[in-house]
């Protein structure tokens, strides 16, 4: 039965891109208040077809640790799912991305309009000054930016390297980090079929002050208390013999 769950939430996902997406170009005159307003009403619906569908619920704790102004969310990234969630729990944001997502027919259309920071990851200097220069931009308009310091997704019990980013770009503005745990990857992981039903935690930490601080010391702060946190909300199955996270080496 699941797996017919399945099916039909991804069917009725892939349609509902196609049909979202030239209205969502089509917004591009208006402010982007109004654009992101249109564009994410996608995202709520896709996340209320996963739950009422394959099951998949979540809970929040630390919402007490939004800040009020613009901040640097740093995320770890096990799912899809993230991408979608992230936008309904905090205000108007834009992510870091490789700028091949952009190229995507219909989905990387409607994400265009949502002005990300969309990097070449092979040209790794210019991609750090795409993300100090136009986060900071970004950052000015009273948008929040979201960072995955892993840069892809990471199996659940597992952690890639985190790079600088996200630090570097709080270092740069005086912005604060906002570090996010979660375990979306338990019932929606990467490049699997299958959604298991469950509810999936996010846990919100408190604001990373970069004042007095260095990018690799910020960087540092944030990886320890996102991967502590992730120990507690793992499922056991999925850490080592002596439950503990592994490192995760790209291929």
């Amino acid at each position: 039965m699941q797996y017919i769950r399945s099916a039909l939430f991804n069917l009725i996902m892939l349609v509902s891109t196609l049909v979202y997406a030239i209205p969502s170009v089509l917004t591009f005159p208006f402010p982007y208040a109004t654009r992101y307003r249109f564009i994410t009403q996608w995202t709520r619906f896709n996340l209320w077809t996963l739950e009422h569908i394959c099951g998949i619920r979540y809970s929040v704790r630390g919402l007490e640790n939004i800040p009020s102004g613009p901040s640097i969310v740093v995320s770890k990234h096990q799912s899809t799912w993230e991408t979608l969630a992230l936008q309904k729990i905090f205000p108007p944001h834009v992510w870091v991305l490789k700028r091949e997502l952009l190229f995507l027919p219909f989905f990387g259309w409607g994400l265009a309009m949502l002005e990300p920071i969309a990097i070449n990851r092979s040209a790794k200097t210019k991609a750090m000054e795409q993300v100090l220069n136009q986060g900071a931009d970004r950052l000015r308009n009273g948008r929040w930016v979201v960072v995955f310091p892993e840069g892809t997704r990471i199996p659940p019990g597992k952690k890639g390297r985190y790079k600088l980013g996200g630090a570097k770009l709080a270092e740069h503005t005086g912005v604060h980090l906002l570090p996010v745990a979660h375990n979306a990857g338990e019932f929606w992981a990467k490049r699997k079929f299958l959604k298991l039903p469950g509810t999936i935690q996010v846990v919100i930490g408190p604001p990373i002050d970069p004042k007095g601080k260095d990018a690799v010391t910020l960087n540092a702060m944030a990886e320890k208390w996102i991967e502590d946190e992730m120990l507690k909300i793992t499922n056991r199955k999925f850490l080592d013999k002596e439950g503990k996270v592994q490192v995760h080496e790209r291929r």
